[in-house]
């Protein structure tokens, strides 16, 4: 049984092995379904509504974008407003290259484009204003988790968002017997349990907070089934 007092260190096999495009693709298809299914995306739309429905310009980075499903989710929810035109451009930006490739596979909202790179290298062309992630800082020891949230606090104009599992006993079993029964796919099967063990609480959280030394409004939230999120109001959403 996991010791879930603290963060497991067993890497995941997305994170070690060399897959091939077709698998890697795969498992991005079958954690989309996941996240539909888990109601992941409403954590993050919530917290940007007010900012997309009060912001007539935005740039919103997304940190880890794997195949650009929370992009695209944002374009789905307000597609009148999230164009180019209206002056919203979403990037999605990845270290892997295959989740460029992937990504792109989608029909693609022309507000929407990815990038391949070290987000801590990333120079984007204008000024970011909304920085956001899901399902990353838990690949990520807590000295980088740490470096990401300073990272986040200097580039991000206006504010941040991540998204990511709650380390819980109840989440663990649950999605371990969920994948097991209705996946296929061997790279699910392994890490999806093994991201909830590697994931953090919320006294984990506040700790590595407290340890950045962090500007502006930062909250820790729990979101149902089992999502904790960290956000950062650098200025009211709402003018």
């Amino acid at each position: 049984m996991p010791d879930f007092s603290q963060r497991s260190n067993e890497k995941e096999l997305m994170d070690e092995e060399d897959i091939s495009f077709e698998e890697f693709h795969d498992c991005l298809k079958g954690l989309e379904r996941i996240n539909h299914l888990t109601l992941a995306y409403r954590p993050t739309l919530h917290w940007l509504r007010p900012w997309v429905e009060n912001h007539k310009r935005l740039f919103v980075l997304d940190v880890a974008s794997g195949g650009g499903d929370m992009l695209r989710q944002i374009v789905e929810k307000w597609p009148a407003r999230v164009t180019p035109k209206a002056g919203y451009h979403l990037v999605g930006v990845d270290l892997n290259p295959w989740s460029k490739k992937s990504a792109e596979s989608w029909p693609q909202p022309p507000a929407i484009r990815y990038e391949t790179a070290d987000v801590f290298a990333f120079e984007p062309d204008q000024p970011i204003d909304i920085v956001i992630s899901s399902l990353f800082t838990h690949h990520l020891t807590d000295k980088q988790i740490v470096d990401f949230l300073r990272w986040m606090d200097r580039r991000a104009c206006k504010g941040w968002f991540i998204n990511d599992l709650h380390r819980h006993p109840i989440p663990y079993y649950f999605i371990r017997a969920a994948t097991a029964l209705f996946s296929r796919n061997r790279l699910i099967r392994n890490d999806a349990a093994v991201s909830v063990a590697r994931a953090l609480t919320v006294a984990d959280w506040q700790r590595l907070i407290n340890k950045a030394e962090l500007n502006g409004d930062v909250r820790v939230q729990w979101f149902f089934p089992f999502r904790l999120c960290v956000s950062c109001n650098k200025e009211a959403p709402i003018r």
